[in-house]
């Protein structure tokens, strides 16, 4: 008999061709799928609650599956961090209350962080997860930015246009929860961190976002040209894509009975 579990991911995406399987080359999926399918024995098929690009990296992405019921998850998440540590490790392991809990369809909101470092030099120590920028930031302007993001729009200008399906152009509208940008901390000097949480996001939504905000920032934007940019639809409108090494799936929210 086989029972639906859930575990919760960390990853260092710098050596991954993204999450999602891709034939071929290496990704978090394909290798978690590969190390599990070992460990207990039989093929297994994974949910996640995210598809993030390469180069990207998790902290809470949520990943579902069918497993035998007489398997031991805790067992199974120590020998995977043994075998795939530290690049990929179980966070946390457990049963699913609802035995159709779906990783990607049953999250209500997902949490990105992006994190940039505005100092004049790069720190050899955080660039693998942060985006070093040398042109001093306005983070004030930079807040004030963001407000047009919150809510519901068409993020069109700031994501890849999927292609069509059976002739119907997918939708671009999504729901912006929250989005703000902060100091990480005095023992951090000269680290920002934006972010974003909402119900999805499109293809690179949050690098597109983030790239637009330091054109502002910069003096490049202004503050007001946000909306008109929303407005636009059109992604020739925003700023370059951020890279993807500051990018990081915190956390996904799940109903009350699929906390941890």
């Amino acid at each position: 008999m086989l029972r639906r579990a859930r575990l919760l991911v960390a990853y260092d995406g710098s050596a991954f061709h993204g999450y999602a399987i891709n034939r071929g080359v290496d990704t978090v999926a394909g290798a978690l799928t590969d190390t599990i399918s070992l460990i207990v024995r039989r093929p297994v098929s994974l949910v996640g609650a995210g598809r993030t690009d390469s180069g990207v990296h998790g902290w809470g992405q949520v990943v579902s599956l069918d497993l035998p019921e007489t398997t031991d998850l805790d067992n199974l998440a120590h020998r995977l961090n043994r075998m795939r540590g530290p690049q990929i490790v179980v966070r946390a392991a457990r049963w699913c209350a609802d035995p159709d809990f779906n990783a990607r369809f049953s999250a209500h909101w997902r949490h990105y962080r992006y994190d940039i470092l505005n100092t004049p030099a790069p720190s050899p120590f955080l660039a693998a997860t942060a985006w070093h920028v040398p042109h001093p930031l306005n983070e004030l302007l930079m807040n004030l930015a963001v407000d047009p993001l919150i809510g519901e729009h068409d993020f069109s200008s700031f994501g890849r246009r999927p292609p069509t399906v059976d002739g119907r152009e997918p939708s671009m509208s999504r729901y912006v929860f929250l989005a703000r940008w902060s100091q990480v901390g005095p023992d951090q000097p000269g680290l920002l961190r934006f972010e974003i949480r909402a119900n999805a996001f499109c293809h690179q939504m949050v690098r597109s976002i983030v790239g637009t905000l330091v054109d502002v920032g910069k003096g490049v934007t202004s503050a007001g040209e946000m909306t008109a940019i929303m407005q636009a639809r059109d992604r020739a409108a925003a700023g370059a894509i951020a890279p993807p090494q500051g990018l990081c799936l915190w956390e996904v929210g799940y109903p009350d009975t699929e906390r941890w």
